[in-house]
């Protein structure tokens, strides 16, 4: 009896397990899910978008856009191919921010990973599967942004058939031109704002997992708002913007403070590292980014074009000085000026090569999360910053710009000067609110407050008489604010011409194939500090090569392009 009663049992369980939805598919492990959640989705994307665009050297190597593009737009020196323009389809970092973009499987030199855009497309089609509009609306929004980096940086880009093999098998996506994706990534924005604004269906929202926002849908209105309004400044030179541009501003609900930025907060954590990944250069065995001379005489008040006397006093939140004024310096220097050293773009001295790891000036708290500049003068490491300053994509003072150059342009109506002089001021508090969240345990005092350096601005733009003096001046403040990032200042440049940009073959900036660095700037030797020769042999690249990486591999791809005579679409 007792035999048969075990046998019942086991016919009970066998019945019931039989009932039972996937109680014997032995196949799916549920510690490796077969489909990734919203929350997972989201992070992960949000992550390689910041990761694609910024300063970003880490595991995987160099590998985001502005590692490029800061050389391009003269904020940054380096040593690499990107000096005098060399950047190349097989330089790593433009294959691996491209890479990191598209890539659904393995990523070059790196582990496992999915890319960016992958993470996108999964994401906004299991978001609108399942109704989670606010999850979909996001997606759509990151997706836009992407892609407008990547046509205005690339020209034309993989965007109809990019990322499609897992729905339909399409492997080798043809390339689209940039004209006809725009008007795509606008549609796209409304479509984002249209689910963020839909209460309908499974309302799920994001919140830590939203790395940006924190699920904050007003936020990411806001963000699409300024992110349209960014796009049809970009393209008002080859289509008439005036009219949805002035719907945008007469609507309002663009981001209109310091906290609304589009920006990507970075913490102070060094394992697992979710620093700022431009930081890398306070512990990094072999320093590379040399701060740009132009860069920084424009802002010392050096330059005879601009701003000539004008010491703008952001320059020890931006530059950090390992060196002291009167010290010697670790090798011969290149350029001096006190305590800066640094290297020019174009050089080919002899003192271009030199080691200057424990000398040469580094990234300040304002574009990293480094060290504010007291005069300290000591060799950085890990331990000298936080890495917690956030990477800024859409920040409040760019859209104040954007609406400058717009009332300059007579797109829209209103006082560019005064639009200008409120830029600056956000400017400066954008400074402080960075500080705010890098500053750790150092003591840095408030910047916003003195109105010198902004009247002393406006002043030299009420002395231009022409719109393209006026325009120069608004562009020049908003490559100062933006550094950090280069990708809206490489369009810029493109777009308007401006800022100036160093030359070393223009003989007012180098006579005679050569640069003088400040006659007095190295105390260490009597003035007069010697000339620098320079050389540029390559046109300015008015849109960076496609990878090898993609040219290799996709039969669809065009024959590669010549930089220097490629322009996106919206460079008449």
């Amino acid at each position: 009896m007792k035999k048969l009663s075990y046998i019942f049992l086991i016919l009970f369980v066998v019945v019931t397990a039989g009932c039972t939805k996937h109680f014997l598919d032995i196949n799916n492990d549920p510690n490796n899910p077969q489909q990734a959640s919203l929350k997972l989705l989201l992070t992960g994307a949000e992550q390689g978008l910041a990761s694609d665009m910024g300063f970003t050297n880490d595991a995987r190597g160099a590998r985001g856009l502005t590692e490029v593009l800061s050389v391009y737009v003269h904020q940054i020196v380096v040593r690499e191919s990107q000096d005098q323009y060399g950047a190349t389809g097989s330089q790593f970092d433009i294959n691996g921010a491209w890479t990191g973009f598209y890539s659904s499987a393995v990523a070059a030199n790196g582990p496992d990973y999915i890319g960016f855009m992958e993470d996108i497309e999964v994401l906004i089609r299991q978001a609108t599967a399942g109704n989670n509009h606010f999850y979909a609306g996001i997606g759509k929004l990151l997706k836009a942004y992407g892609y407008s980096q990547y046509v205005d940086a690339f020209a034309d880009v993989p965007f109809s058939q990019a990322n499609q093999f897992s729905t339909n098998g399409l492997r080798y996506p043809v390339f689209d031109k940039g004209a006809t994706i725009y008007p795509q990534l606008l549609a796209l924005i409304d479509a984002a704002i249209g689910d963020l604004q839909n209460t309908s269906g499974n309302v799920l929202a994001p919140d830590a997992d939203d790395i940006f926002y924190g699920g904050d849908v007003s936020a990411w209105i806001r963000m699409a708002k300024s992110l349209k309004l960014k796009l049809y400044n970009q393209i008002r030179l080859v289509q008439d913007v005036s009219g949805p541009v002035n719907q945008l501003i007469s609507a309002g609900g663009l981001i209109s403070n310091t906290g609304q930025g589009f920006m990507m907060k970075y913490g102070t954590l060094a394992s697992p590292d979710d620093r700022n990944p431009g930081f890398s250069e306070y512990y990094a065995t072999q320093k590379s980014h040399y701060i740009s001379p132009w860069f920084y005489e424009i802002m010392k008040g050096y330059n005879p074009r601009l701003f000539t006397g004008i010491r703008d006093p952001r320059i020890p939140y931006y530059f950090y000085n390992q060196n002291k004024p009167l010290g010697a310096s670790q090798q011969p220097t290149e350029y001096r000026d006190s305590g800066f050293i640094s290297i020019y773009f174009g050089s080919t001295g002899t003192n271009r090569n030199g080691s200057q790891d424990r000398s040469m000036t580094v990234f300040g708290i304002y574009p990293v999360g480094g060290r504010y500049d007291v005069g300290d003068a000591i060799t950085v490491t890990a331990s000298s910053g936080t890495g917690a300053a956030p990477l800024r994509l859409i920040s409040y003072a760019d859209v104040l710009y954007i609406q400058a150059e717009l009332m300059n342009a007579g797109v829209i109506a209103g006082n560019a000067r005064q639009k200008l002089s409120d830029a600056i001021d956000e400017s400066f508090r954008q400074v402080d609110f960075v500080v705010g969240l890098a500053k750790g345990g150092q003591s840095v005092p408030t910047l916003f407050g003195d109105s010198t350096y902004r009247n002393k601005i406006l002043a030299v733009y009420d002395a231009q008489t022409t719109p393209a003096g006026r325009l120069e001046v608004i562009i020049t403040q908003k490559w100062i604010q933006a550094f950090g990032f280069s990708g809206d200042l490489y369009s810029d440049y493109r777009r308007t011409g401006f800022p100036i940009l160093f030359n070393p073959t223009d003989p007012t900036m180098a006579p005679g194939g050569f640069a003088q660095p400040p006659v007095a700037g190295n105390p260490t030797l009597p003035p007069p500090q010697a000339k620098v020769p320079v050389a540029l042999g390559r046109k300015y690249p008015l849109s960076l090569p496609w990878p090898v990486v993609e040219m290799q591999v996709n039969p669809n791809a065009p024959p590669q392009k010549q930089p220097d005579i490629t322009p996106p679409f919206w460079r008449p």
